[in-house]
């Protein structure tokens, strides 16, 4: 049961990164207008994306999800190059499942399931 709600609390950690990541890079390319709701909609689909990736296969999730990032962003009139936005798009789910991956593993460490 421990193991159950400390991995749905890391995939709420795992969103709420993709919104923080989401959003600042937003107001580093000078998007100033509905930030918050411009940020949500970005990570809403770029997780979708990195979940369906994890059910297919592990890097699914990597493949998936800057490509949803990339198409929501170009929904947003960003001034931001193409290759640019996917690079993005890669580093902000890579560093995501980086962080969530490294505190869950050393949360299942602490319960004793690893």
């Amino acid at each position: 049961m421990i193991t159950l709600v400390g991995g749905l609390i890391f995939v709420i950690v795992l969103f709420a990164l993709i919104w923080f990541f989401c959003k600042q890079f937003l107001l580093r390319h000078g998007v100033k207008e509905q930030v918050s709701e411009r940020a949500t909609e970005l990570a809403t689909w770029t997780f979708a994306g990195v979940a369906i990736g994890l059910v297919f296969a592990v890097l699914g999730a990597f493949i998936l999800g800057p490509w949803a990032f990339y198409r929501t962003l170009r929904g947003h009139d960003a001034p931001v190059s193409e290759g640019a936005a996917i690079w993005w798009g890669f580093g902000i789910v890579t560093l995501s499942l980086g962080i969530t991956a490294a505190g869950f593993l050393g949360f299942l460490k602490l319960v004793g399931a690893y």
